[in-house]
């Protein structure tokens, strides 16, 4: 059964595609319906509510589940569309490989799912999240884009989909626009609801400790159209741990992303001057 925070994200994430659809690629409600197939699949819902138990429960980390995974989602397809206002191209559409339909669908695919593998365990589980997801993955694409003319498509947004997943923890090395923006968007998820449960469940020292209370310091994560740059965020904290969460764990994933060079990041306690890193 869906938590109601999920049931919010939905609603969110569905409004929040179906706007872009209507704006950028009328002509091709693909995105709009692979979503819809995401947010009622059980197996995907089985593998994002296990991998949080063996995060939170198991392991003593913070969220990794389906509030994570759709929060994810809901920064990716900000970024998305901040750039493609700026008129900053997917690598899909600058190769001239699929659409922004296409790109739209794999970074779904990618936010939904990136996070699958720590149902095994935290060491190298953005890998174990493309072999957990890789079948999920085909058979979601064959329901949504049935039929041989649609092969191509449907390796291509497979493809890029599963670069997103095994790429967001900056270990990999990514390549595309669409990946890039898996790996921001997953670092932009570090507000103080995602140590919640964790902070009140352990109260023991362990290793994590450092990610659950310096993101329990982190009031909110504003995506923004920028000044300088297409895309504007700003980190505002309550406790200078919080910047632990910015220069460790955000910082590196911006660095290691290819749209590094579209972004601008501040940083800053709650009442203080905002400090510019990027």
């Amino acid at each position: 059964m869906k938590s109601q925070k999920e049931i919010v994200l939905d609603n969110i994430l569905r409004q929040r595609v179906k706007e872009m659809v209507e704006s950028f690629s009328p002509e091709d409600d693909l995105p709009l319906r692979l979503l819809d197939e995401l947010l009622n699949n059980q197996e995907a819902k089985a593998v994002q509510d296990y991998a949080n138990t063996v995060s939170i429960t198991r392991l003593g980390f913070n969220d990794h589940g389906p509030v994570h995974m759709r929060i994810v989602c809901k920064n990716a397809m900000k970024i998305l569309k901040i750039m493609h206002q700026a008129g900053v191209q997917t690598s899909l559409e600058q190769e001239g490989s699929g659409s922004f339909s296409d790109s739209m669908s794999a970074i779904i695919l990618a936010s939904f799912l990136h996070d699958a593998g720590m149902a095994v365990g935290r060491k190298n589980h953005e890998l174990y999240s493309g072999i957990l997801t890789y079948e999920l993955i085909k058979k979601i694409l064959e329901k949504v884009l049935p039929g041989d003319s649609n092969i191509v498509r449907r390796v291509v947004i497979s493809s890029l989909a599963l670069e997103g997943i095994v790429g967001h923890m900056a270990t990999n090395p990514i390549h595309s626009i669409e990946a890039g923006l898996i790996l921001v968007s997953d670092g932009c998820d570090m507000t103080k609801g995602r140590a919640r449960i964790t902070l009140e469940s352990n109260n023991r020292p362990k290793e994590g400790d450092i990610h659950k209370y310096s993101a329990s310091a982190i009031d909110s994560v504003k995506i923004l159209p920028g000044t300088e740059k297409p895309v504007h965020i700003e980190v505002s904290m309550s406790g200078l741990v919080g910047f632990f969460q910015v220069e460790e764990v955000l910082i590196p994933k911006i660095h290691a992303s290819t749209i590094h060079q579209h972004i601008e990041l501040y940083a800053g306690v709650v009442g203080e001057d905002m400090k510019r890193y990027l």
